[in-house]
This record gives C-alpha cells, structure tokens and sequence, in this order.
C-alpha cells in the first residue's frame, strides 16, 4: 500500500532508484526520500535516489537492471540517455530456495464448469477448429468458418463457442526436416488434439512441403470423426472445397453439441502466463497478482506455463533457484544460450526486446523488464523445461522457450494444452488467442479507465491502495475460474483471437 503523500516508490531498501508514482516536475519535492527533483520525471519513470558515476550498477528490487551511462545527479530521471545494458549479471547456482508449498487436499480443490473430453482433457470452451497446412489454404478456411459466423447458421447447435479458422504465412518453401518446419508440424498437432477444439479440419493445397498425411504421420494424429483432411487439389477448387468443409464442420458441430459441462478441478486447468505492452508498474502491481494466482493455481494441482524466454534474460537466477533438478536448470541455461548466440548479431543483442512502447512506460533495459516478467510465475518451484509448442505433461510451474512476440510465444503455449491464457499489459494490449479464453490484467488504473472495454481486471487497485497483492491474486484466480466455466472474457466478446495464431519460425525461407 502507497503513502498518498508519497510521489515516488522504492521497491526495495537499497535501491538506488524509485518509480515515480505520478509527473514529477523539476525542483518539486520527492516525498518522502528528502530530495529534489532535479529534471522531471514522467509517471511510471525512474529517479534517482542519490548521486550515480557511469558504470556504477543500478538495482531495482535488489536486481541488477544495468549501468550508468554518464554521472546522475540524486533527483535526476534515468532511462535510455543515462542508462545502459550490461550482459546479464544473474548468478546461476540451481535449487537454492527450493519451495515447500504445500498441495491442497483433492476435497479442498475448488471446481470449473468445463467439458471432459474422451481422453480425460479439460476443456474451457467448446469450438470446432478450421486449422490449414499452409498458407494457400487460408482464403478456403476462412470461408468455411465465415459461413458459422452468424448467429442463425449456430443456432441449431447449442452449446458452441463457434467456428474457428487459424490460418498462417508458411507451410511451403521450409526445408523437411529443419526446425522451423517441425515446429510448424509440432504446433499446428497441438492445436489439433487442443481438448478446447471438439473437432478439427485440416485443410491443405495439395503441392505443399507441409503435406497433412505426412503431418498426421509424423506427429501421431488419428484421422477419424474428430480430426479429418480436406485437400483443395484432390476437391476441386475453392469453391467446391468451401462446400465439402461446411459439410464436415456440420457434422463435427452436431456431435460437439451433445456435450454437456460439468464441474472439474481446477487441477485440470493449465494457465498460459503473458505479459505484452509492459510499463515499470508491471512488476509492482499485475504481474505480481498473477504470481500470487499462480501459486493457487499450483496448490490446486494445476499447471501454469512461463514463457518468453529472451524476457527472463537477467532474471533467470530467480527461476534456477526454485528448480527442483540440476537437470531442470540445465535445461534452462541451455535455452538462454541457444538464445544469446542466436541474438548476437542483432543490432542490440537480447537488449533489442523492449519495445518503444515499453520505453514510452518506462522500462529502460531487458533487465528490468525480465524482472517483472518473471514475477508472473509465482513464488513455487520450476517443475520442468519445454521446447516451443511440446506437450506439457508436468503439473505445477513449468516453463516454455519461445520468443518474446506474445501472439508467438502464446500460440506455444496453447499447442502444448494451455485452455486459458492470463495476460498483463501496462501500455494495452489488445490480444486474444483463440480457442483459449484470454483474461486481460491491467497494471494501472489511469489505462484501466481508458482502455476498460479490452481489460478485464484492473490490479492498479495495488498502487491505488485499494487492495494487497495476496487480495487481487486471489481475484485474478476466482476470475480464472469464472472464465473456465464460460464467462466471456473482454477479448471474446471483441472478437480477437484468431489473427494472432503464430507459429515460430526461426530458419530460411527457401
């Protein structure tokens, strides 16, 4: 809880600088650290607590964020002209705060209302899924969707979500065989089996590199009543493709109607945790709460998934000490390497991540801005490391590789079995990932009030005073609950969630 009189925060005893919690302009007081603001300080930016010399570490919550750059005067804003990289200073010693968080009793788990699919997966919503094997299918999978869209062709169908198509920019000139081609593979599987998708079609060209009987092959899927192949070559041609989709849709939409939901625990729920258009306020209020609900989440039985690995650069050290195995942690380190050699000759290496709107909130460095991100994962122990988009089989804390784009790294997330996404924004993101319901988590009122048709949890009430971060965790976890059940989220009702399917891709197009 702020002091009202107070116009800039510390975060931790020791720090050489503190947020300011409003404008600050030049000469005006800093309640309460007995200084003067030297320059002015925009909300959200940071100042300076006493006199800095280039190259002395600044800290933020005890963590190193970078250097300085030039001599700052106690009072002074410090951000991008003052500031600096510094590779990261994070140590790596694995399993040296180890949690002892306790599982809840299975009669102390509370319950969703979701669907239980015939492989025992639990569903959060109820869709038919219109997946393509490259991008020359997209124009016939977008019609075959377009044609559910109004409410009158669903209606004979209660109990749907809709129709989704998920279209993407690849599938066809990606060498067989390289990474890029089995995410690809590996991705749009996961999608298929995804338990929020009651049927899947797979629609294909036909002279593809991605061939759909080589990718049902390759990654173990069953053609059947609940997944079948529509090939536009072997059809006819778009319109008479469109027309043989509708029918199979129609009859995926005719069994999927016949589910019923029913109360589950929230054991079975695996939340996708996000963070996207971030400002300094995201790692006091939003992300915290969310790690608070994580940690819920985890007594439950459930699982969450970090993700965005080039955002925990320099915050890793706080997940490697909560690995519960030396190989765990490897695995970690490993990713962050694979990560600094393939951002090498990027102009800015791993400090290229903060977007101009993450600057704009006054976040300077990679390390500063990992150091929220990370908070999103709670406070229990690093269970196990994934490759992009595999399928998450371990239950508590998990963590996923994949870039810091969140469409990319959220659509990963949803192929290894995320059914709900829980996404924190500063700036205001507006984002969706069908057929994942996302919930969206404000970190500060003044956006929450601009932007409160796309937010759904305003957790600024921490900066306002209104609510601890334990209280908004566990609002965001009651929220997550309620969505699982069938509560429309913000992004929902605007329709988001279908142009942000992004598959990773990270060799050459030939």
């Amino acid at each position: 809880m702020t002091v009202p009189s107070a116009v800039a925060l510390q975060l931790k005893a020791g720090d050489e600088i503190a947020i300011a919690l409003r404008d600050i302009a030049a000469g005006e007081p800093l309640s309460p650290f007995g200084l003067v603001a030297a320059t002015a300080v925009p909300f959200g930016h940071k100042v300076s607590l006493r006199p800095l010399g280039p190259s002395d570490v600044i800290h933020r919550l005890g963590q190193p964020i970078g250097i300085a750059t030039a001599a700052i005067p106690a009072g002074a804003h410090v951000h991008l002209d003052n500031m600096g990289f510094e590779q990261s200073m994070a140590a790596h010693a694995v399993g040296t705060r180890l949690s002892n968080a306790v599982r809840l009793a299975p009669s102390q788990v509370p319950a969703f209302d979701g669907y239980l699919r015939a492989d025992g997966k639990a569903a959060t919503r109820n869709y038919v899924g219109v997946l393509t094997s490259v991008n020359c299918s997209a124009l016939v999978a977008r019609m075959i969707a377009d044609h559910f869209r109004h409410p009158a062709a669903l209606a004979p169908y209660p109990g749907i979500d809709g129709v989704v198509a998920l279209t993407h920019k690849s599938g066809c000139s990606v060498a067989d065989g390289s990474m890029s081609m089995g995410m690809l593979r590996r991705t749009l599987a996961g999608y298929a089996r995804h338990p929020n998708f009651a049927g899947v079609l797979l629609v294909g060209l036909g002279c593809e590199d991605n061939q759909i009987d080589q990718l049902v092959e390759e990654e173990n899927l069953e053609l059947g009543d609940g997944l079948a192949r529509l090939v536009m070559q072997e059809t006819g041609g778009t319109r008479s493709s469109v027309a043989h989709g509708i029918e199979i849709v129609e009859a995926m939409l005719e069994r999927a109607a016949k589910t019923e939901r029913r109360p589950i625990p929230a054991s079975e729920l695996m939340v996708g945790l996000q963070c996207g258009g971030s400002d300094s306020f995201s790692g006091i209020t939003a992300n915290p709460a969310l790690g608070a609900a994580v940690d819920r989440l985890v007594a439950c039985g459930g699982t969450a998934i970090l993700a965005e690995t080039p955002e925990i650069y320099g915050a890793e050290n706080l997940l490697l000490e909560r690995a519960v195995s030396p190989e765990v942690g490897q695995r970690l380190i490993g990713l962050l390497d694979w990560w600094e050699d393939y951002t090498k000759n990027e102009p800015q290496g791993f400090d290229n991540n903060p977007s101009p709107g993450n600057k704009a909130g006054g976040l300077t460095t990679i390390l500063e801005k990992s150091l929220g991100a990370v908070a999103k994962g709670g406070s229990t122990n690093l269970v196990e490391v994934y490759g992009y988009g595999q399928p998450v089989e371990k239950r508590g804390l998990v963590f996923m590789d994949s870039p810091g784009f969140d469409p990319m790294s959220a659509t990963g997330q949803v192929a290894g079995g995320a059914n709900l996404i829980a996404f924190t924004t500063g700036r205001g993101s507006c984002f969706g990932c069908r057929p994942a319901p996302s919930i969206k988590l404000a970190t500060n009122t003044a956006m929450y009030a601009r932007m409160e048709e796309d937010m759904d949890i305003n957790c600024g009430a921490i900066l306002d005073g209104e609510k601890s971060v334990e209280e908004m965790g566990e609002e965001i976890f009651r929220a997550m609950l309620a969505t699982a059940s069938g509560r429309p989220t913000k992004s929902e009702l605007l329709g988001y969630g279908e142009d942000e399917f992004a598959p990773w891709h990270v060799n050459a197009w030939l």
